[in-house]
Order: C-alpha cells, then structure tokens, then sequence
C-alpha cells in the first residue's frame, strides 16, 4: 500500500514567506525576470516562424501567378 504524506504541499505564502526570510527576494525577482524574458523569446520565435511561413506561401502564390500569365504582363 502507499503511503500518503501528512503534510500538504506548503502554500505559495508560505513559500514566498520562507525566501522573503532567507533574503532570497532577489533571486525570486531574477527568476521571475529571467522567466518572463524567456517566455517571450519563445513566443517571439513563434510569431517569427509562423509570419516566415506565411511569406514563403505568399510568394508561392505570386510565383504561380507569374508562371500561369507566362510573362504576358509588361
């Protein structure tokens, strides 16, 4: 049989409690920081490829346009 633990997992307060305690509020700040930073990037790079993705199709498009007029347009 498994065993449950006793104690809950401690509150966020709590936690926020044991490092506010530790002086370890900077380093709770830097990780918040450095967490959204990355988030981001992340999405960022996202929205980079997907408007790259829709650029090839477009010129796509405008080379199949260009090959079905076989150059009549001048």
């Amino acid at each position: 049989m498994r065993r449950v633990a006793t104690r809950a997992v401690p509150a966020m307060a709590e936690l926020l409690e044991h490092v506010a305690a530790r002086g370890d509020l900077a380093h709770l700040a830097l990780f918040a920081w450095a967490s959204g930073a990355s988030s981001l990037l992340v999405w960022t790079l996202r929205e980079l490829v997907a408007a790259n993705r829709r650029f090839n199709r477009f010129v796509a498009e405008i080379a199949e346009i260009n090959a079905f007029l076989g150059g009549r347009i001048r």
